[in-house]
């Protein structure tokens, strides 16, 4: 007898296949039970979802529907929980449950056939001797601070959500790892998820979990899961989560799908970084999901930031007034006499005209070379300049397929668009009038480096009496940025350089504000913070005030330097709120203003907002598509409730690699109403891109809870 199969697919949600499929099986398979299936003239790997109803059954004759080709049954179903997260995912974000779910799973499970999986199983590791657990060489617990044993206290006694408030060098990861050992140890085939926002955080925070847990777990017990692994490496850490084996779960946002069968804690540290945002496919955000998860399965979250966003802290305040999350707070950096660096404010206006930097920080950079000590210059823009221009005829370093500037990269002279990644050799004169005098406008950490080394061209490193120049060896000034990482290794290389101490100077961009734990920093400089104190983007206040803060805490971090670390920030608006906010290191002030400012502006948090990208091969045709979707909405009833849909506008960069790009803006003051109407409004716009004035159109999406407008 056949059994009925509802099979899910990875198909985008603009597809006219956007749920289940049915197939037949000649035997009943569990739903999340992992398929091979045909669609087309493809294979494609499926799981299925829901046992069918009287009511879903197909339509169609038996002999027109196909068969399953294969189950992959080596593998245990995936979880009801896991299952339902990903509905939840698809739903509240507007995509197919079959986009998210096959998403992910590791990208070789589509190519591996059951006999090949089978395989791969009965290779993993043997499994660990009992009397290797408690290995001699297994790294103890360090004691907590007063402050983290208050903040662990409460987590073992609350229920949470919590968000972890610490000061930058607080010990925040410390609390994690009490948190993990605590319950590795109370609960025996518990399970643990650790995220962080970026790739290049992941290495350090492995190798401190590794220390921790392997000699008690065994080599396999901490695995981590994110898109700088190769297939293979993704597929054998998914599968030790997915079978228990591994305890702990390193990754960044896309582990929060890993499926984890026993989990029962989630940290997601720097929870305010906007990397937990996807912005290509499904646009969830992984801290939104976690928090999410935690409730669903029972497991405890920990959200950890020094500059919590500003929804997570208005969702901490007290709970008389609202508040959904436990506030922990940890004010001081741990060891005796590990301050806060001092903040330091220079008026560029009192400065010459095109000075890059002061003469005031070009002082303190020789001092700390003097003393050996090391210094981070913070830019957030990389490549020599950001435009190449013309002073005869105006001509500027325009992309031909993008509407914004290619970038001016000295070290292999090109000229670079960071949209759609055009690379071409730089003129020799300029292409529109001839004029050999083209010049290089602003600056990136490239002409930054090589600024900074003709300025300190006289500075020597301390020498000592048993080397060879005992009067010291010139200043070492190194950048870490997109473009000085590109090969694989060369990160960790660098990083590794400025731990031992062989670099004076460290220039880079935000990959180097945060979550490093440089103890030889002193003193910190952001040379042009400026622009975003006047952006369009509301939430660009936010962001400086936290990448600024963050940027601060990789000063000091030693205990024995702490007293003379200071943070420089060079502005045209030393009296601006934030700046004032930066210099005590208020952040509570900081985010009460903000906050303030964004209720009177009926702003997230205080509102919900939901944003539709058209992209299409003209501007007209773009914009066509939402101005028609916004005229068919008004009839909806949901949409005359507490629902405003803004008119389309071109998006800020309009135009990337030839395709015009628009948007328009939904915002409700009710998550539920917004929700609601996104629901109805969902078969709308699939019928609307068939309109006559929307030939063109190449896709749409729907981004729920936006981070750039």
């Amino acid at each position: 007898m056949a059994h009925w199969l509802q099979v899910l697919v990875q198909t985008p949600a603009h597809s006219q296949i956007a749920g289940p499929l049915s197939y037949q099986s000649e035997c009943a398979l569990s739903p999340g039970t992992l398929v091979r299936v045909p669609l087309g003239k493809r294979e494609m790997l499926g799981i299925v979802w829901d046992a069918p109803t009287d009511d879903s059954l197909p339509v169609i004759a038996p002999d027109k529907t196909k068969a399953i080709t294969a189950a992959l049954d080596a593998i245990a179903p995936l979880s009801a929980h896991w299952r339902e997260l990903v509905s939840f995912a698809a739903s509240y974000y507007q995509r197919s449950a079959g986009e998210v779910a096959l998403a992910a799973l590791p990208p070789q499970l589509r190519d591996l056939s059951s006999t090949q999986l089978a395989r791969r199983l009965k290779r993993k590791a043997g499994q660990v001797k009992p009397e290797e657990l408690q290995a001699p060489n297994a790294t103890k617990s360090v004691a907590p601070t007063a402050e983290q044993t208050r903040a662990i206290a409460q987590f073992d006694t609350k229920d949470g959500p919590f968000l972890l408030f610490g000061a930058t060098g607080s010990g925040k990861t410390e609390v994690y790892l009490h948190c993990v050992e605590q319950l590795l140890a109370r609960e025996p085939q518990a399970q643990a998820m650790v995220m962080v926002p970026e790739i290049n955080l992941t290495p350090q925070l492995e190798a401190r979990f590794v220390e921790r847990f392997a000699p008690l777990y065994g080599a396999d017990a901490v695995v981590s899961l994110h898109s700088g692994l190769t297939n293979p490496q993704r597929l054998k850490s998914w599968l030790a989560a997915h079978s228990g084996e591994a305890r702990i779960v390193l990754g960044t946002r896309m582990a929060v799908f890993a499926s984890m069968p026993a989990l029962r804690l989630i940290v997601v540290d720097e929870e305010h970084d906007p990397s937990y945002k996807q912005q290509e496919g499904a646009r969830y955000s992984a801290r939104d999901l976690a928090v999410y998860r935690g409730r669903l399965e029972g497991a405890k979250v920990v959200l950890g930031s020094a500059t919590p966003s500003l929804e997570s802290w208005h969702h901490s305040r007290p709970a008389e007034e609202g508040g959904r999350y436990l506030r922990l707070l940890m004010p001081s950096r741990i060891g005796d006499g590990s301050a806060l660096p001092r903040v330091r404010r220079v008026d560029m206006n009192h400065q010459p005209k095109k000075t890059v930097f002061s003469p005031p920080l070009l002082n303190a950079l020789r001092e700390r070379v003097a003393r050996g000590e090391q210094s981070m210059v913070f830019l957030n823009r990389r490549g020599y300049a950001p435009v190449l221009g013309c002073s005869e005829c105006d001509w500027k370093s325009e992309c031909p397929h993008c509407s914004a500037f290619r970038v001016f990269h000295k070290i292999d002279r090109t000229l670079r668009c960071h949209h759609c990644g055009l690379t071409e050799r730089v003129p020799r004169h300029c292409p529109s009038c001839g004029n050999p005098d083209i010049q290089p406008l602003g600056r990136g950490t490239e002409h930054l480096e090589e600024h900074l080394a003709e300025l300190l061209a006289d500075v020597r490193r301390p020498g000592s009496a048993n080397e060879q120049h005992p009067d010291g060896q010139p200043v070492r000034i190194a950048r870490i940025d997109a473009d000085s990482t590109r090969l694989k290794g060369a990160l960790q290389s660098q990083l590794a350089q400025v731990h031992a101490g062989e670099v004076d100077v460290l220039v880079g961009t935000q990959m180097i504000a945060k979550g490093h734990d440089f103890r030889r920093i002193t003193l910190v400089a952001a040379v042009n913070p400026d622009s975003a104190l006047f952006s369009s983007d509301f939430r660009a206040p936010e962001r400086l005030f936290s990448l600024l803060m963050q940027a601060a805490g990789r000063a000091g971090r030693d205990a024995g330097l702490g007293g003379q670390s200071e943070m420089w920030v060079q502005t045209f608006h030393p009296t601006h709120p934030l700046f004032e906010a930066l210099k005590k290191h208020d952040y509570p002030a900081f985010a009460a203003q903000q906050l303030e400012e964004r209720e009177q502006a009926g702003m997230p948090p205080f509102s919900f907002q939901a944003l539709v990208r058209a992209e299409a091969r003209t501007q007209e045709a773009a914009q066509a598509f939402l101005t028609i979707a916004r005229e068919t909405a008004a009839a909806l009833e949901t949409a005359q409730q507490q629902v405003t849909l803004y008119p389309a506008v071109p998006m800020s960069i309009q135009r990337i690699a030839n395709v015009e790009r628009a948007q328009m803006l939904i915002e409700s003051g009710s998550r539920v109403a917004l929700q609601r109407f996104l629901s109805d409004w969902s078969a709308i716009l699939h019928d609307t891109r068939s309109q006559p004035a929307c030939k063109g159109l190449i896709r749409w999406a729907v981004d729920v809870d936006p981070l750039a407008i």
